[in-house]
Formats: structure tokens, sequence, C-alpha cells
């Protein structure tokens, strides 16, 4: 593609609009001939130390900004037009869009603490439960009714994610559902997805490690509604959730529709919800009449999440009446509070993702309902992450179970000891294991007749960080391990 042609509407001025571009990369390592590199301000260097690299490999042109271009410069530069934007990371998404070129038809985005990746999976399920071709792209990978593809981030970086959508596309699919991070927000991975809906959960404690305050974590969040999500698109929120009302104020702003759900919703008003074994039965008022639908899964978080996700599927197009019948097949995403075994007197088992403290407690208080005897629950905290949300962890385990057992999470480089001990201090009295494995086998070998455990923190995962190295460990083996070890002996 000509350079000319991928600058284009952007504003930026290039030196030859005929330059040929035959790939794009913000990772010298993995530039080649052709290439456009984009040398991107980051926190341990800038990548603008690289474009020499990049350009012995073959790199046809430098895209930065001013610091990278006086570094370049300073260096000695290169053989190789060095072009300057205002914003290179917003250039490397709108470009890597105009570059692939293709994306399903029709896209939405969701956004929170928790629930994203839910929402995604569940829009994708009542989309092909609508007879489209559907996919989720967000934490647990790309997935599609054929199968998953794993990746490593919540929302990957402009030029993987946009080179997945045009894959998606070629392959037939014309429906997707993706997961906005607060991370690839503030790093405009995601412009130049073309959405027609944006969805809202919740805002609780988290990656305070990456963002200075609350405020600006939440401002990251709100730029998916207020630069992403175009006018004529729709807002999908649940008033009651926490920042709810700011979302709903930067919708009024820029004159987007919105499509309210839950208690306090307008258009799917729930006004009912009843437990019928693991599932709930919910009443929801609409303005096509009110509709009784049995939902497969535990927690009134989860209701919410369902809701968010029936909301997007009608903003893009859906039917009502057939939306709310997919609610009633939804299938919970891979490690959200899932049942992954029973003990031989009945006690229950689940693995949740919860790593945040508003998700420990939602999970928690999910699983009380179906709890005749104790609540168990095994938690840790992530190392080289949020260290302030790790005390309200414990805080919040101790608060909701009976029996705390803290253990090693993902340490990653630091000393696991130090965070087991942060934890503690929110869970006084509670049991401190740090091999992982063994904390499960002990936690399962409590359980009694009514008892239920929580396995949380790693969800899906099937790797331990622990420094720099992933060692293999999943929390569903670990529970299956024990449980079949105490049914042997």
């Amino acid at each position: 593609m000509q350079l000319g042609t991928l600058a284009a509407g952007t504003g930026i001025a290039v030196p030859d609009d005929t330059l040929m571009i035959g790939g794009l990369t913000s990772d010298s390592r993995a530039a080649g001939p052709g290439f456009l590199f984009f040398a991107l301000g980051g926190v341990q260097a800038h990548g603008a130390r690289f474009a020499a690299k990049a350009v012995e490999q073959g790199a046809a042109a430098v895209l930065t900004d001013a610091e990278g271009a006086a570094l370049i410069e300073a260096g000695g530069g290169v053989p190789a037009p060095v072009i300057v934007a205002a914003n290179p990371r917003l250039a490397l998404a709108k470009m890597a869009a105009r570059f692939h070129g293709r994306q399903p038809e029709t896209m939405v985005a969701v956004t929170g603490t928790s629930g994203k990746t839910s929402v995604a999976y569940f829009v994708r399920q009542i989309f092909q439960r609508c007879g489209h071709n559907a996919a989720s792209l967000g934490t647990l990978g790309t997935v599609t009714a054929s199968g998953t593809s794993y990746g490593g981030l919540t929302t990957p970086d402009p030029v993987s994610l946009h080179a997945e959508l045009a894959k998606l596309a070629d392959a037939g699919v014309t429906h997707a559902a993706m997961e906005a991070s607060s991370h690839g927000l503030d790093q405009y991975r995601l412009d130049g997805v073309e959405l027609v809906a944006a969805g809202f959960t919740n805002l609780g404690r988290d990656h305070m490690d990456y963002h200075a305050t609350e405020e600006e974590y939440l401002q990251a969040k709100l730029r998916l509604f207020r630069e992403l999500l175009p006018s004529g698109g729709t807002v999908v929120v649940d008033p009651a959730q926490n920042k709810a009302d700011r979302v709903l104020a930067v919708a009024e702003e820029r004159r987007q529709q919105v499509l309210t759900v839950g208690e306090r919703g307008r258009d799917l008003h729930l006004r009912n919800v009843q437990f019928s074994g693991f599932s709930q039965v919910l009443t929801i008022d609409t303005p096509r009449g009110e509709y009784k639908v049995s939902l497969p899964l535990a927690g009134h978080f989860q209701v919410s999440n369902a809701l968010v996700a029936a909301g997007l599927a009608i903003a893009a197009g859906e039917a009502p009446g057939a939306v709310m019948r997919a609610l009633e097949t939804l299938e919970g995403a891979p490690g959200r509070l899932e049942l992954v075994g029973r003990k031989d007197n009945g006690a229950l088992c689940f693995v949740d993702y919860a790593h945040k403290p508003d998700a420990v407690d939602n999970a928690l208080a999910a699983l009380r309902p179906f709890t005749t005897g104790r609540l168990i629950v095994v938690v840790g905290a992530g190392g080289d992450r949020d260290a302030g949300k790790r005390p309200l962890m414990g805080e919040a385990a101790s608060r909701r179970a009976d029996v705390v057992i803290v253990t090693d999470d993902n340490p990653r480089t630091e000393d696991p000891a130090l965070i087991r001990k942060a934890v503690m201090a929110g869970a006084p009295g509670a049991l401190e294991i740090g091999d992982r494995a063994e904390a499960i086998a002990t936690a399962v070998s409590m359980l009694e007749s009514g008892d239920v455990l929580c396995v949380a923190g790693k969800g899906h995962e099937t790797g331990q960080i622990v420094g720099k190295t992933v060692l293999p460990f999943s929390d569903h083996d670990a529970v299956r391990t024990a449980l079949a070890q105490g049914a042997r002996s």
C-alpha cells in the first residue's frame, strides 16, 4: 500500500506519497523489507532507540514523535525517511485499520473493571443464536463457533488486532464483540475499529499500578464512548452500576442513543429475580412487553452482565424476542464462576477469575445462596501489579467466606511471601499456604457436605508466572486432581 494512502485523513505530512509499505510494526525485531516502523515512547525506553535496527532489517520509513525524531538525529540519523506525528500511537491504530482494510460488518465493544470477558463471550453466543457467524475477542483470545485462539492481552496491539479482524472477516464472520481494556483505550489500540454500540459494566479498583488515580482510570474507560463510538452509535449501560452516571453523561454530550438495563434500566428493566437451582428466573419488562427468562448462570453480577450483552445485541439490530430466548442458552465464560467438580459428599468446587476486590466480593456473594455449610475460598494476588488492592482482596474474602486460604497467584518478580503478607493483612485468621496446588488440595480435603469451594484469581489461565517464567499450572486441573486423590483415599 502506498504511504500516501495509509496517511490519508490523518493530517500527517509524509515525504513521499508513492513509497510502498509492505507491513507495519512497533517492534524493531519484527521489521522487514518495506515496513513502516513506529518508534513509540515507552516506559523503559523510547522506540526511537531501535529505529536504526529496524531500518537495517529493511524498514522503508520510521514514524515517531518529536522526541523520537530528536533521538534519531542525535544518534546519527537513519538512511530512511523519518515522519513526525503528534500522536504516533493513534497513527499506528488508524493506519493498521486502513492497511488491513476489513473487519466484521457489525462490531460492538464493552469496557469496565469486571465483566468484560463474560459480556463479550455472551454477545458472541447471542449473535450465533440469532443466526450470525460471530466471534468474541479479549482475555480468552479470539473465540468463534469453531474454536478458540488464545491471546495474551485483553486488547491486542493495533497491528495484531486489525490483522485478526481482517482474518475474521475473510472467514465469513459478520458479527463480533470485543473487550476494551483501560490500557488498550489509553494506548489507542482500538482506534480504527468501526463500532455500532459500546457497553459499560462497572468501575472498581484495578490497574492502579498503571493509572495514577481512579479518575484517570475512569477517563481511559470513557474514551470508548467519548472518542471511539460515533455519535450515531448506542451506549448500553446498567444505571445501578458504579460510575454508570459518568458514561451516561458522555452519551448525552455526544448525543448518542442510550439503552439502559437492569433494576434501574428503562429498556430491559429487571423487575424480579428468583432462584431455580443454579439458574435464575428473570422477569424483564421491555417496550415490547414482558419476558420470563431462565438464565443458566449464578450470581447477580452475571444477571447484569447478561443484560448488558443482550442490550448490545439489540443495539446491533437483533430482535428483542430472539435475544431473550438466546439468554436461556448462555454458557459462562471459562473460569468465570465455573463449576469444575463435586466431592463425593456433594460439596461443590468452583473456579473463578476474580483477582480484584469487587470481583472476589461478587463471586463469593454469588455462591453463598448455594452454600448450606461453609463457604471456603482460596485466594492470592498477582505480583508487579497494583499493591494497594491486596489487603482489600483479603478483606473481601474474609467478609464473605467462612474459611480463607491465602496462597500465591502469579508472583512474577516480587517476593511471594510479601504478597501473601499484604493479602493476610486484610484477612486476619486466614490460613497461609504458599504452594497453590497444596492450598487447593487442602481446601478440597476440608470440604464437608453442604460446603462450597471457590478457587479465585486465575480462572482460565494455564500457567503460573514465577519470576519471568511461566510454569504449567491450571486451577481446574489442581481441583480435579485433589478430588480424584480424595476419592481414592
